[in-house]
């Protein structure tokens, strides 16, 4: 009987683990970091990005957003050029818990404990480049289910939590 209370929880934590964000950064370990204090989009490279518009503009508002909470300011004349690439996929997980003897709301009998989730994974690269040096100094990515409900405060609300995990990696050393 405790396995039919667990199966609510099960589920839970299966929905819930689509809507985090998984987060890795990686950075050159001979910068200096905190010789940044400017910064300001790489258009070059951020115009090439395969997204709407208004998804690019959430995404760099966000950025923005992000670095100028962490004490840097935007220059024409930045330590830090910020670039971004994205990229999509669609992924469907199935979840077999086989069938089972149980007690359902209408019935006592067997129930098929097959669920079946579609839903598109989005990732995100933010690229620190050293403007000085044109070298790549920090590159954070952050990957997750994206909002494709149509509903655009839950997907600006879903930017700014992928950014701000993102971010949260840099510069590193300082994680919250």
């Amino acid at each position: 009987m405790k396995v039919f209370k667990l199966l609510p929880l099960a589920l839970l934590f299966i929905v819930a683990s689509c809507s985090s964000v998984r987060v890795t950064s990686d950075y050159d370990t001979a910068t200096d970091f905190s010789k940044f204090k400017t910064f300001a989009f790489y258009k070059k490279g951020i115009d090439k990005v395969e997204i709407s518009d208004l998804d690019k503009r959430r995404i760099l508002k966000a950025i923005e957003n992000e670095l100028l909470a962490k004490g840097l300011t935007i220059s024409e004349n930045p330590d830090i050029l910020v670039n971004i690439f994205t990229k999509s996929r669609q992924k469907v997980d199935v979840y077999n818990n086989n069938m089972y003897m149980g007690w359902h709301p209408w019935y006592y009998g067997p129930n098929f404990g097959m669920h079946i989730s579609k839903y598109t994974e989005g990732t995100l690269f933010v690229d620190l480049i050293d403007a000085k040096s044109k070298e790549l100094a920090w590159q954070g990515i952050g990957s997750g289910a994206l909002n494709t409900s149509g509903n655009v405060t839950k997907k600006e609300e879903r930017i700014k939590e992928f950014v701000g995990e993102i971010m949260a990696k840099y510069p590193p050393g300082i994680e919250k």
